[in-house]
């Protein structure tokens, strides 16, 4: 006799306090903000050599994502008509580069905060970021910790993702997610020659910035990764 063609079997359980708050404000930021994205490739053995140097000549180890982020603080500091977010029929403009960090922990995400990365060096960033990475992880990472951020940044490219679309964590107005690093033919010098390349996403809130703007600001940040001896340490 043929099975139960109907529902499959399953186990059900209650989903968790942290789940059930990113299942709410997923579905909010989903329903409520008119999301854009641009997408960018990027060149990106200039900040695997940059990294490299950091951590030959630091006592701190430093990862992409701390120079992502203080790539985007110089960004935003270059362009600081860009660092504003739609709230409630005003739009505010942030004096500070406060960038949130995507953490996969168990049951969920978190997304804590590293302030000031405008004027933080890469090295306060690395170790401000493995700081609250490690709160994170460990569940004792405070609510304050996870406010006042003006963009997340989140990277999956140790997943193996080569590209990937984030959802915006509101009230901001813009999340960037990164993929991997990967080998790719590039022509160069027209050469067709070995390359690094990244794709990177940036998500954004059409009501606080329109299309020629985050490009304006995305290509910026391209520019500052391709070109990371720009970034002020």
């Amino acid at each position: 006799m043929p099975g139960n063609l109907g529902e499959p079997k399953f186990r059900e359980e209650e989903a968790s306090p942290l789940r059930k708050a990113i299942a709410g404000k997923m579905v909010e930021s989903k329903s409520t903000v008119p999301h854009f994205y641009l997408m960018v490739d990027v060149d990106a053995q200039p900040i695997i050599d940059f990294r490299n140097k950091l951590n030959e000549e630091g006592d701190v180890k430093v990862s992409y994502n701390d120079i992502i982020m203080k790539a985007i603080g110089e960004a935003f500091r270059r362009y600081p008509q860009y660092n504003v977010a739609y709230v409630e029929g005003k739009l505010h403009y942030y004096e500070e580069v406060n960038v949130s960090l995507a953490v996969a922990v168990e049951g969920g995400l978190l997304t804590p905060t590293v302030r000031n990365c405008d004027t933080k060096s890469i090295y306060e960033i690395a170790e401000s970021s493995r700081t609250l990475v490690e709160k994170a992880r460990n569940k004792r990472i405070r609510a304050t910790e996870q406010m006042g951020g003006v963009i997340t940044l989140t990277n999956l490219g140790m997943f193996g993702i080569d590209e990937f679309i984030a959802i915006i964590n509101i009230p901001q107005s813009m999340i960037l997610a990164v993929g991997a690093i990967r080998d790719e033919a590039v022509v160069k010098d027209g050469q067709i020659v070995a390359g690094k390349r990244m794709k990177m996403t940036l998500s954004v809130d059409h009501r606080a910035l329109d299309g020629a703007m985050a490009s304006t600001f995305l290509m910026e940040l391209k520019r500052l990764i391709e070109e990371p001896e720009e970034i002020e340490q």
